[in-house]
């Protein structure tokens, strides 16, 4: 590696990808690989509950410090550019030490391209650019047909659950994100075997504006000098990058809600994972994630799901924080009904005992 001049751009990379893709995960593997890179994260999330950033600010190092994790909750960057994405690259760029490179991870319902158009701001445009955005998607959803433009498939897709449609908004964004891609990456490739990889890279070929490098990304890992130094300067190719909303000056995300719930500590980990599961089939919920108090247990649980896939981890002691079982949930707006949502976890504690 060479060391960056004061007079060089800083690299940004934007992390892309749906609910639930691995975005937290690729970060943090970076964040531990940087190449001799000093690095810079922002990232974004969709609730109150700010679990991404906490996870990655227990990774920090000399590499990537605490102080050089911002995180941005409770509102989509992509609809928020001049209030809250701008001012938080400003104070990257404005660090005692500047990055050599900058991380961007979205929420799962961000569109990228708004991002791209911010680096054209009179602040930044002159001292930052984007190496590369790159996109997740999860190889066994995409082969199975999910978000495919391919009626055949969706109908296939909802015979499973009749909750998704390929016109839904889920499938727009799954597409912009796309569109806007410079690599896509297959996460959890070691969950699929190869005919479910070449399903999905066939569906993705056929839903990318222009041919895309489409490489398998397994156990969260990627070598880093594959999708860093990509040297894109995405900014500058808006037009090869379409977007459902270009024309429009902003998108709406009121298709999502998000609450956060609040239990008691846990005596059984799997009563509450089997809550969760029981949620994603019957009230449709996409995402849970947060934090998990475990009766007599000093170590805090982290919980993520995506629809009935449910993975728990202790992370590390809970120390002085108070031990406090809360988790975010996400779905979209018309499936969050706060109360059932935390009477099926809630029910499931009272349960265990």
């Amino acid at each position: 590696m060479t060391a960056r001049t004061d007079l060089a751009k800083i690299p940004v990379t934007i992390v892309t990808g749906f609910l639930g893709a691995g975005k937290t995960t690729l970060i943090r593997h970076l964040m531990t690989n940087p190449q001799g890179r000093r690095l810079a994260v922002l990232v974004n999330e969709f609730g109150t509950l700010g679990v991404d950033g906490d996870i990655l600010k227990s990774c920090a190092d000399e590499n990537c410090p605490a102080e050089n994790i911002l995180e941005l909750a409770n509102g989509c960057i992509c609809c928020t550019v001049a209030d809250d994405f701008i001012p938080a690259v400003e104070r990257l760029m404005a660090l005692p030490q500047r990055p050599d490179h900058i991380l961007i991870e979205t929420s799962g319902l961000a569109l990228p391209k708004p991002l791209l158009k911010a680096f054209d701001w009179p602040s930044i445009r002159s001292r930052i650019t984007v190496d590369g955005v790159i996109a997740l998607a999860d190889a066994e959803a995409v082969a199975e047909g999910r978000f495919a433009p391919d009626p055949v498939a969706v109908d296939a897709q909802r015979l499973a659950d009749d909750s998704l449609d390929h016109d839904t908004p889920l499938a727009e964004v799954f597409e912009d994100q796309l569109s806007c891609a410079d690599i896509v990456l297959l996460s959890k490739a070691d969950l699929v075997d190869e005919a479910c990889l070449d399903r999905a890279r066939a569906a993705i070929a056929g839903i990318a504006p222009r041919p895309l490098p489409i490489l398998p990304m397994r156990d969260g890992l990627i070598d880093p000098q594959v999708i860093l130094g990509v040297g894109a300067a995405a900014e500058d190719d808006l037009g090869a990058r379409p977007s459902h909303h270009d024309g429009h000056d902003d998108h709406e995300h009121e298709d999502f809600d998000s609450v956060v719930i609040d239990l008691p500590e846990i005596a059984e980990p799997e009563a509450l994972a089997e809550a969760v599961r029981t949620l994603a089939r019957e009230q449709h919920i996409l995402r849970v994630k947060g934090y998990v108090a475990i009766s007599g247990k000093p170590m805090r649980m982290l919980l993520q799901a995506v629809g009935e896939r449910v993975r728990a981890q202790y992370d590390r002691p809970w120390g002085t924080q108070a031990r406090q079982t809360r988790l975010v949930v996400i779905a979209e707006h018309d499936h969050v009904d706060a109360g059932a949502i935390h009477a099926v976890l809630a029910g499931q504690a009272a349960r265990q005992g």
